[in-house]
């Protein structure tokens, strides 16, 4: 299924203009217009699926492969040390469109932080009750 109204949509389906760095029936993968780094890529499924929770099984098994995929070859060609596979999911986790997408970001050595955070601290009783909480709703 596609959205007519999906700007990734139509650049996945080739309906509007991109820079492509690979293409298979599945997905387009182009590189991001405001990227983080030189390099940064979107992987986008050339179906429509809001998130990963309406991720079609086939598709999200492919995902990760590529993302390997292209990782390696942005080590190789851009001489990156690194890269990130970044996938955000709702707009408090800071999803912008909402058509599933994964961002393939190279690190560079002394580059800024993209992704992380300071590790927090929790009491052991706080982690049981939350564990609970999801296995229940699982």
């Amino acid at each position: 299924m596609k959205d007519c109204n999906c700007i990734f949509c139509k650049i996945a389906n080739g309906e509007i203009p991109s820079s492509t760095v690979y293409e298979d029936e599945d997905f387009r993968v182009i590189l991001d217009l405001g990227p983080a780094a030189k390099g940064h890529a979107l992987i986008l499924p050339k179906e429509h699926f809001k998130d990963v929770t309406e991720l079609d099984p086939k598709i999200a098994a492919k995902v990760l492969p590529l993302g390997a995929k292209l990782g390696t070859a942005m080590k190789k060609s851009l001489g990156c040390a690194g890269f990130n596979l970044v996938q955000n999911n709702g707009e408090a986790a800071g999803q912008t469109v909402f058509h599933f997408h994964v961002h393939v970001i190279p690190r560079y050595e002394g580059g800024p932080v993209i992704a992380g955070w300071e590790p927090g601290k929790e009491d052991p009783e706080v982690l049981a009750e939350t564990a609970e909480k999801i296995k229940d709703a699982l």
